[in-house]
């Protein structure tokens, strides 16, 4: 399926969560807003609400997605809730297929199962969580099947898994869909016959090349391939005001790639004012502002409208990364305003 430019407000939008924790808060109050950051969603008629895994991340506070969907899908009715992603090396598939065949169980027809093989964390972490962290990363497609055939029942009798099943088994099934941000994930996506979400806020690949590689590979015959683009985007009332916001989140964006000790959180604005830039950092905040979305809703439309030409995106997926939970959930709220304009 694709898309015009001028369809672009017909597309769904949906929500990526990273639970970032900002200075002076905790990681409770980082959780406690994911969940209100996902109500919101449900109430301004996000499509889904996803929420990342990360590992030993000072300034990021979900480890566990399965256990924050538990929560969320408890305090929300209709919006679709997931993982974005599990990171299948860490884990055997049968016990992903469990766990989200739980959930697909007491949320029905609202569980999304986004899977991903970045470490999501340091080394000393994979040799932590993983015994054999590498060896399953080379063997992630074979590990993308036996899942697959695990959450539709698809081994044969004969097969060692042929007489197991990841009980409940609930009536409608998971959704699954592949991240990534590279051309081999693209083509892995494609010969598996997956959706795939593209982070294009994460890379400075060429996006709308990967993403034509998986369509053009695609290699399913009773679905068509459908694409997620995922955006950091901040919206405010100005385009000054979203500027500014911007700022802490830029730095925070630094600080995450130098991994500082202790400069991981969220920094406010006022802190972010502070931070004194070197001239290789000055060129590094330049790039990373060009792959970010940044201000008034006719701006950011303007902005996601030329995207979409690029793209021809079948869902567009929003970051928001703010110090204050105000400035996050305003931003969420304009975009969903400007959207739904006809």
């Amino acid at each position: 399926m694709s898309h015009n430019i001028t369809e672009v407000n017909s597309l769904k939008l949906s929500m990526l969560d990273q639970a970032p924790i900002s200075s002076g808060k905790t990681a409770r109050d980082a959780l406690q807003s994911s969940i209100k950051l996902a109500q919101l969603g449900e109430k301004l008629g996000y499509e889904r609400f996803w929420i990342a895994e990360h590992h030993d991340l000072f300034g990021l506070a979900c480890s566990n997605p399965d256990v924050m969907l538990g929560v969320i899908g408890s305090q929300t009715e209709k919006i679709r809730i997931g993982a974005g992603a599990v990171l299948l090396p860490y884990y055997k598939p049968f016990r992903v297929a469990e766990t989200y065949n739980l959930l697909a169980t007491l949320f029905p027809g609202r569980v999304d199962l986004g899977l991903g093989r970045a470490p999501g964390g340091a080394a000393e972490v994979s040799l932590a969580l993983s015994d054999n962290y590498l060896a399953q990363v080379n063997r992630y497609s074979q590990s993308i099947d036996e899942l697959l055939n695990f959450l539709h029942d698809r081994f044969p009798e004969d097969d060692i898994y042929g007489k197991i099943s990841p009980n409940p088994v609930p009536d409608s099934p998971p959704q699954t869909w592949l991240l990534g941000t590279s051309e081999k994930s693209a083509l892995l996506a494609a010969e598996k016959g997956m959706n795939y979400a593209f982070g294009h806020f994460m890379t400075e690949a060429d996006g709308p090349k990967v993403v034509e590689t998986y369509r053009r590979h695609f290699q399913k015959t009773d679905s068509e391939p459908y694409v997620i683009i995922a955006v950091h985007v901040i919206c405010a009332d100005t385009n000054e005001k979203a500027k500014r916001i911007a700022l802490s989140t830029l730095v925070w964006s630094l600080l995450q790639e130098k991994q500082m000790d202790g400069s991981l959180v969220v920094p406010s604005v006022d802190e972010a004012k502070h931070y004194v830039f070197t001239e290789k950092e000055k060129l590094r905040i330049d790039k990373m502002r060009k792959t970010m979305i940044i201000g008034d809703p006719e701006t950011v439309k303007k902005k996601m409208e030329h995207l979409q030409e690029q793209y021809q995106a079948d869902e567009w997926m929003i970051v928001t990364i703010t110090h204050r939970e105000a400035d996050k959930f305003h931003s969420y709220k304009l975009l969903s305003e400007m959207w739904n304009k006809e």
